[in-house]
């Protein structure tokens, strides 16, 4: 486990909670690093007095904020920590609410807690009477130097603090042209409905995170040890031809489009017959001799294997490497990419 982010306690009436707060979440993004594209070396940056242009050690940088133009309050930890330092070692519940009155939008980060030192009582009864009354505690906490707004959730034996954005943080969506309901410009016929409902209930089925993965991060990482592969790692590709764009006002028939997605989703069998066929018809079985409608552009959602996933990027990269030769006079290709920082 991740060293805690935070100690403190959560107030819930008069009672204090010791806890501890740890990372929830880790981001498994690319990483890549800038180059200077004439000689390919990293680019570094450096904290610089912009008076002096002269380099700054850390140990000799201090936090500010401008009052005025280029004058500056001086503000250290200690300072920061003294303005309110109940506000900056207590999650302060507010009020309890249901979890469903609070809309996705201002759902922004999770945390775990952990019981602190002689809490484990007081964190099990805190737990049992979030998870009995089915409710989430709505909390204030400050974290470094900003005030969050929190919502403390029970989720399995674990209290989650997730942090949330504040009303005045949210920007209203007046300005977009969103089409309302009854709209003839977006008016839904049942018959479409009616469709559009069985795609959802023929694609439905239970949340199994472990299933959902990065398949971009593996399709870039293939291409990677292409590159490597082929002796072109530092070959720049340049943009292609760009795909044509459908003309603007082109009618789409969404019955069809319904139809064929019916039809093609994994396992099941597509309709026999015309793609427009009406929505209330019944699809008559499948005979073997006939072609399967075809299936969307899109990754089929069946689990994978841990094994095959991880061998997923080297598959696809030997394969694209098979067609072209390498010399055998050129230097030896490394078999797997390294990190370039």
């Amino acid at each position: 486990m991740a060293r805690s982010l935070w100690k403190g306690a959560i107030s819930f009436g008069l009672v204090h909670i010791p806890v501890e707060m740890y990372p929830a979440t880790r981001e498994s993004s690319l990483d890549l690093t800038m180059l200077d594209k004439r000689d390919f070396s990293p680019i570094g940056f450096k904290r610089y007095n912009k008076s002096t242009q002269a380099e700054v050690a850390w140990e000799n940088i201090v936090k500010g904020y401008e009052y005025t133009s280029g004058e500056y309050v001086v503000l250290s930890d200690e300072d920061l920590k003294r303005a309110n330092v109940e506000a900056t070692q207590t999650i302060d519940i507010l009020a309890f609410v249901n979890a469903d009155e609070v809309p996705l939008l201002y759902h922004n980060q999770p945390y775990y807690l952990a019981p602190g030192k002689g809490g484990d009582k007081v964190y099990a009864l805190l737990r049992e009477t979030l998870r009995s009354a089915g409710k989430i505690g709505i909390a204030n906490v400050v974290i470094r130097v900003k005030q969050h707004l929190a919502a403390l959730v029970c989720v399995g034996d674990v209290i989650v603090m997730e942090t949330l954005r504040y009303a005045d943080e949210i920007r209203p969506a007046d300005e977009l042209k969103i089409p309302k309901k009854g709209e003839k410009n977006a008016a839904i016929s049942d018959k479409e409905l009616k469709m559009a409902l069985a795609l959802v209930e023929g694609m439905s089925e239970e949340w199994k995170p472990d299933q959902y993965h990065d398949t971009y991060r593996e399709d870039v990482l293939a291409l990677v040890e292409e590159k490597i592969a082929h002796n072109e790692t530092k070959t720049i590709t340049m943009p292609g031809k760009e795909r044509e764009k459908p003309a603007a006002g082109n009618v789409i028939d969404l019955v069809a489009l319904l139809q064929q997605s019916i039809g093609a989703k994994p396992g099941a069998k597509p309709a026999k017959g015309s793609s427009r066929k009406a929505a209330n018809d019944e699809p008559e079985e499948e005979e073997e001799e006939e072609e399967a409608a075809p299936a969307p552009k899109k990754r089929a959602s069946a689990p994978r294997s841990t094994a095959a996933k991880a061998a997923a990027p080297r598959q696809r990269a030997a394969a694209a490497a098979k067609p072209k030769a390498v010399s055998r006079t050129s230097a030896k290709v490394p078999s797997k990419a390294k990190k370039t920082a």
